[in-house]
């Protein structure tokens, strides 16, 4: 079962939480605008269904509402920034919006972060470059539920990359993917279905292969991208490594198993080498390397070249990355955004708590 809400009524609510738990109303705007855009293109896993999760991260002193953040080191072109424990959702975009400053500055913008919190889909981050005819580039560690290739022990997060990328005429080019072969909201959607989950996903607590969408509870793990060695999970595992070092080890965050649980009920690991989560961007002025327009009109046409490609049996056509989201976002803005029942309940709550009406 679903309930259709329109995006205003989600906004107007997902906004008074934010005021109610203490960010102030820039703040309150940024982080509704990045957690209902997840929404927008279709990643429920990371839309208002992670709402609840803020707030229970905020009651248990885990996110500040109110945080200072600011620049602890620097060079033109690259900065590291301390988040002050702040949503991930206002410290991400604050921290891009530096890396695109530079990027005008010097041709390209690198920024890390330190200290902060979950902070929704990486594309939003990504494609705040879009618009300045550059390339933008987003990533964070997480949460250690994966399982490195050969492991039974979880040591690493989904750990996400999206790269955003403008043409001319067609669409922005936009990849945004866990570096796992499906990412926690996968599952977690799963569960609310009462569903399973495909061969490949997780393995249990043995490292077998298991398709029961609770076997994180049961101290199983998320496997990464591309399941197993066979199929390439060296590569999954690799990738997921990469993000984890650029987003923590670089920055000063904690990493690797030690990174802090989003789950504000799984205590805090006991070691810390860093502070908090960790992020990564970047921002690439196109017209440091050739001409921003020309650049456009070859983006133009490797992405024509590409839709004329022959799909394979079954399938209509070819698909650029970015393609379901942008679509999904035309047709929610005009129908509404389904919200399935466990997660209407959920904000009941949240509603309840706060006493403001959804």
């Amino acid at each position: 079962m679903q309930k259709i809400f329109s995006y205003n009524q989600l906004y107007q609510f997902c906004h008074t939480i934010f005021l109610k738990i203490g960010c102030n109303t820039n703040d309150a705007t940024t982080a509704t605008k990045v957690l209902l855009n997840a929404d927008l293109r279709g990643i429920d896993s990371h839309g208002i269904a992670r709402l609840s999760g803020y707030v229970r991260l905020w009651e248990a002193k885990r996110i500040n509402a109110t945080p200072q953040i600011k620049i602890i080191h620097e060079t033109p072109s690259t900065a590291t920034v301390d988040g002050d424990e702040g949503l991930g959702l206002v410290v991400a975009p604050h921290a891009m919006q530096i890396a695109i400053n530079k990027a005008k500055n010097v041709g390209t913008g690198w920024v890390s972060v330190c200290n902060s919190n979950h902070f929704g889909i990486a594309g939003y981050h990504a494609m705040m470059a879009l618009e300045f005819d550059m390339m933008g580039i987003a990533m964070t560690n997480a949460s250690a539920l994966v399982a490195p290739t050969f492991s039974i022990e979880r040591m690493l997060g989904t750990n996400p990359i999206a790269v955003a990328i403008p043409a001319k005429n067609q669409p922005a080019f936009v990849a945004d993917f866990a570096t796992t072969t499906a990412a926690n909201g996968k599952l977690e959607i799963l569960q609310r279905k009462n569903a399973d989950a495909p061969v490949g996903w997780v393995q249990d607590a043995e490292g077998l292969s298991s398709t029961d969408a609770n076997i994180l509870k049961k101290k199983g793990a998320l496997l990464p991208l591309g399941t197993d060695r066979e199929h390439g999970s060296h590569k999954g595992y690799a990738l997921g490594s990469i993000v984890d070092i650029f987003s923590g080890v670089l920055s000063g965050a904690s990493y690797g198993p030690w990174v802090p649980p989003f789950p504000a009920y799984v205590p805090m690991p006991e070691y810390q080498p860093g502070k908090g989560l960790g992020h990564f961007f970047g921002a690439i002025r196109i017209d440091a390397f050739r001409s921003a327009n020309e650049f456009k009109e070859h983006m133009d046409n490797w992405i024509e070249q590409f839709r004329k490609a022959k799909p394979a049996k079954g399938f209509d056509k070819v698909l650029i990355p970015g393609d379901p989201e942008r679509e999904t976002e035309i047709l929610r803005r005009k129908e509404g955004i389904p919200i399935v029942e466990s997660v209407v309940e959920d904000l009941k709550l949240v509603a309840e708590k706060f006493k403001v009406l959804l």
